[in-house]
Parts: C-alpha cells; sequence; structure tokens
C-alpha cells in the first residue's frame, strides 16, 4: 500500500481528534463531549451528506451506473448478515450471533462520511447516490439478522412486525437521511448554494469534533470485550477486509467508476452502532449489547477509518489504472 496514502489519512484532523478522545480515556482524562451535542453533531452530519448527496444525484441523474449501484447495496445487506451469521455460529449463541450478524450487515455512516471526507482530500470524485445506497443498506441487515434468530432460535418468541419496521425504516437517522436526500435532490443547485455554507463550510469542522467523542466513547467500550476472547475481535478485523474484497470486485464488474467502488466497500466493510442496537434492544432483548456494540465501535470502526479506507482505495486505484 502506497505509505503516503495512509499518512494522508493518520494525519487528517478527523483520525487524530479520534486518537485524542482514545488518549484522553487512556490517560484518565476528565474530557468528555455532553450528550446533547453529541446528538446534534450526529444530526448535522446525517443532514450535511444527505443534503450534498442529493444535489450530486441531481447533477447525475439515474443511469445503469446509478441503479446497478443501488442493487448491489441492497444485494450486500442481505447476504452479508447471512454469512456472518453462520460464522458466528461457531463461537457465540444464537441471539448473539444474530445481532452481530445484523450489525455487520448494515452500514456506519460515520465511516461513510469519513471516508467521502478523505476522497475529497485527494481528489477523487463519487456520486451523490452512494448516499442513497447508505440509506437503503441500513435496514435490511436489521430484518434478516431478527429472521435468522426466529429461524435457528426455536424460541417462539412473538415479533411485532409494525414496531420493527418503524424501529428499522422509519428511525430518526433513516428519516434524515433520505428526507435530507430528497430535498437536496428537488432543490437542485438552488438549495445546495443556499445551505453550503452550513452544510459544507464547517463540515470538516464538525466531523472533527464528533470523531473527539467517539474516541471517547470507543475507548471505554475496549473492555466488554475481554470476556469474548480472541473470536470477535479476529472476526471485527477480517470481515471488513472480506466484505470490503467482495464489494470491490463486484463494483468491478459493474463497471462502477473508481470513487464508488470506494464508497461501496467502505459501506460494505462498515458495521453499525447506532441503529442496529437500537433496533436489537426491541427485537433481541436476549442479545448482549456489550458484544455488537463493542465489536463494531471499538474495533471495526478504528481499522476502518485508519487502515481500511487508505486500503481500500489503493486497491481500487491499482485495479481501475
Amino acid at each position: 500500500m502506497d505509505p503516503w496514502l495512509l499518512l494522508d489519512s493518520l494525519l487528517a484532523p478527523p483520525i487524530l481528534f479520534f486518537a485524542l478522545g482514545v488518549f484522553a480515556v487512556g490517560v484518565g482524562s476528565d474530557l468528555d463531549v455532553p450528550q446533547p451535542i453529541a446528538k446534534f453533531l450526529s444530526l448535522y452530519l446525517l443532514f450535511a451528506i444527505g443534503m450534498h448527496g442529493g444535489h450530486a444525484l441531481r447533477a447525475s441523474g439515474f443511469g445503469w451506473t446509478v441503479v446497478a449501484a443501488l442493487a448491489a447495496s441492497v444485494v450486500m445487506a442481505v447476504s452479508v448478515p447471512i454469512l456472518a451469521f453462520f460464522v458466528l455460529r461457531v463461537r457465540l449463541g444464537v441471539h448473539d450471533a444474530a445481532a452481530v450478524a445484523a450489525a455487520y450487515g448494515s452500514i456506519s455512516a460515520v465511516t461513510f462520511v469519513t471516508a467521502g471526507a478523505f476522497l475529497s482530500t485527494i481528489g477523487m470524485a463519487w456520486g451523490g447516490h452512494m448516499v442513497a445506497a447508505m440509506a437503503l443498506m441500513e435496514s435490511p441487515a436489521i430484518v434478516v439478522g431478527v429472521v435468522l434468530h426466529r429461524w435457528f432460535g426455536g424460541s417462539g418468541e412473538r415479533l411485532d412486525v409494525r414496531e420493527l419496521l418503524r424501529e428499522t425504516a422509519f428511525n430518526g437517522s433513516v428519516v434524515l437521511i433520505l428526507g435530507s436526500l430528497l430535498i437536496g435532490f428537488a432543490t437542485g443547485t438552488t438549495g445546495w448554494r443556499a445551505v453550503s455554507p452550513f452544510a459544507d463550510g464547517i463540515f470538516m469542522g464538525m466531523l472533527s469534533f464528533f470523531m473527539l467523542d467517539l474516541g471517547l466513547l470507543a475507548a471505554r467500550r475496549l473492555g466488554d470485550l475481554r470476556s469474548a476472547g480472541a473470536f470477535l475481535p479476529a472476526f471485527a478485523i477480517v470481515t471488513p477486509l472480506v466484505n470490503a474484497g467482495l464489494a470491490i470486485v463486484l463494483a468491478r464488474a459493474l463497471a462502477l467508476g473508481p470513487g464508488d467502488a470506494v464508497m461501496f466497500a467502505v459501506l460494505c466493510a462498515s458495521a453499525s452502532y447506532i441503529a442496529v442496537p437500537a433496533a436489537m434492544r426491541l427485537a433481541i432483548p436476549k442479545a448482549n449489547p456489550s458484544l455488537y456494540v463493542s465489536v463494531a465501535l471499538a474495533l471495526t470502526f478504528p481499522f476502518n477509518v485508519v487502515v481500511g479506507i487508505p486500503l481500500y482505495t489503493f486497491v481500487v486505484r491499482a485495479w481501475w489504472g
């Protein structure tokens, strides 16, 4: 891998602020980000990336490449949790395996945003339709995880389908990202010019501050994985590499552009630590949150933002030429 590409990733302000958060916890600092501010930062990032994606999608239009990328995203969102579930069943019970599999079939919006910022710094363009792909990939994996749990668990638990659909398809993050995407698409260049000082001008600073909070949270979660042994940490590192590899091969077969290929790989390699935990608390209450939250947030997320994103970019650049 190009060492300069890795250096660009490591020296980006969001990554350095993430490292600062980890360091603060390590030295016992009382540094903290109040929860209301952390929630606002999450909402801001979803709004900003949705508006940008809608504007870009309006400019690019709907061609074969867009349709292919969206279809491939849904296929991966359904396939990944099924494969992950059977791997996880080697060491985990049905409850925990289904919940962790759902996390890895779904996506991390923050990893996606970080990848977009990284590609911008190296001048690699990507299409706004990838924002729609991100929104489409969040919910199917949750439904698949619940189905796997009901099928193989033999618990006889009654599933409130309406409540599950509300939690997955209409949770706040999905509504905001899709709503912002549609508004950005509807208003086009005029709308983007109106919001760009807020949605784009301060984006990197807001992302950096949000990453500081995630660094604090991830460092505090590492202790939850001690009881899991070496299996889950290994799964948390190997799975993103396998999923990203499959995504890059699929992107090449569908003739996606290099920027879209990287973003697709990042989506498939990431794991959810926001939407999935919210749904799993409802659908699989017996699953251990310290496993499916910690493995995604404390291991896979930092691996992707520090190593994965530059690695996937390097592979795509080398293959696409």
